[in-house]
């Protein structure tokens, strides 16, 4: 069953009003003399015109302006408006003597002023309202039809640039999601060696994250709430692989006022800081803060230790997060972030610290 939408309609009642408006004027238009009445050949006329000024509006917007004056053919479409001009005006003066108008219209002025107009038979006269009414029309029809394909034209370009973006957002998505499923799962394989009831722990918890990947993120938007639970596991998870000598800080707001986020979008900020930020006979500290200012803006730090020794890849970072992250941000959030990296701070710390924009009108596409 067809869904008639009232867009559908809208243009041809549109349409209809204004001419309804338009031959109102027209037709109820007369010389303002109190006493003068107009002849039915009068009347004759001015429907007959109407109709001619109709068909003169859309064969120049369906015709005239496509053919020539959009396909650059600009001389052309000028000599056409003349010819159309020329074709109206001498129709109105053919209807003229046809329905023997001067002599009519005459007699009429004649009865109502008591004398006839000076018009003498057989002499030539410009219709100055008929070339006038005929100039309105056809400029109306040309500006609306340029208007209308600028329109059509930039709609055409969002949609397709909202293809490409969407596009572009998906193929970085399946950059970092396989990616760091695959090496938890190695940390997780790795744990089955050491503690069973850890390693069926920790399962639990990739599968529900994995259930918020794939499931409640397939919509391209997460509420801040369920990305902050996300991000809660997936440090819980790289927390097993780590011993004493490395400190995880977790700080959250409380409580968390949501709103929209692109899901997965802190993730690659938090596998830098386990890549970078842990080694094997070392001590390192990984701090991650989330804040709120206010309930549309969203706060992230995130400092790690810099470490002298190589470090141990927890997190298998292939090193194109923080590069699809930045490109992410500049797609879904164009001029509503910040982002500060500074690889060597006074403490010796890599620091990341990111102020964004939240919020679906802060959002290009959904990511």
């Amino acid at each position: 069953m067809a869904v008639l939408t009232p867009r559908r309609y809208l243009t041809p009642l549109i349409h209809v009003l204004v001419w309804g408006l338009f031959g109102l004027t027209f037709l109820l238009f007369q010389p303002l003399t109190g006493r003068l009445t107009m002849p039915p050949q009068f009347w004759l006329k001015q429907g007959l015109m109407f109709a001619v000024w109709i068909a003169t509006f859309y064969f120049t917007s369906r015709v005239t302006v496509p053919r020539l004056l959009l396909n650059g053919r600009t001389e052309w479409f000028i000599l056409a408006l003349i010819a159309t001009t020329g074709v109206v005006l001498s129709f109105s003066k053919f209807l003229e003597m046809s329905l023997n108008l001067p002599e009519l219209m005459d007699k009429a002025f004649m009865a109502a002023a008591g004398r006839p107009r000076l018009t003498p038979r057989g002499s030539f006269r410009i219709d100055t309202m008929g070339l006038l009414t005929t100039m309105f029309v056809l400029g109306i029809s040309t500006s609306i039809t340029v208007v209308q394909k600028w329109q059509n034209d930039a709609r055409i370009r969002q949609t397709l640039e909202q293809q490409r973006v969407s596009s572009e957002l998906s193929v970085l998505k399946a950059q970092i999601n396989p990616h760091f499923f695959f090496n938890t799962l190695n940390n997780i394989y790795a744990l089955t060696l050491l503690d069973g009831e850890q390693a069926r722990v920790a399962i639990h918890r990739l599968s529900r994250m994995m259930r918020y990947v794939l499931y409640d993120t397939a919509g391209g938007m997460t509420l801040l709430s369920q990305e902050i639970a996300f991000v809660q596991d997936y440090i819980t998870l790289m927390q097993l692989r780590l011993d004493e000598r490395v400190t995880v800080t977790f700080d959250r707001p409380e409580p968390v006022r949501d709103v929209p986020v692109a899901p997965m979008l802190l993730l690659p900020f938090l596998e830098n800081a386990f890549k970078h930020g842990v080694a094997a006979t070392q001590s390192s500290k990984i701090y991650i803060g989330l804040a709120q200012p206010s309930p549309d803006v969203l706060e992230l730090e995130v400092r790690n230790t810099l470490l002298a020794l190589p470090s141990t890849d927890l997190a298998g970072s292939n090193g194109i997060g923080l590069a699809n992250t930045r490109r992410r941000l500049d797609l879904l959030y164009p001029g509503r972030f910040n982002l500060l990296v500074d690889d060597h701070t006074p403490a010796n710390e890599f620091r990341v610290h990111l102020t964004l924009k939240v919020g679906q009108e802060g959002m290009r596409v959904g990511g």
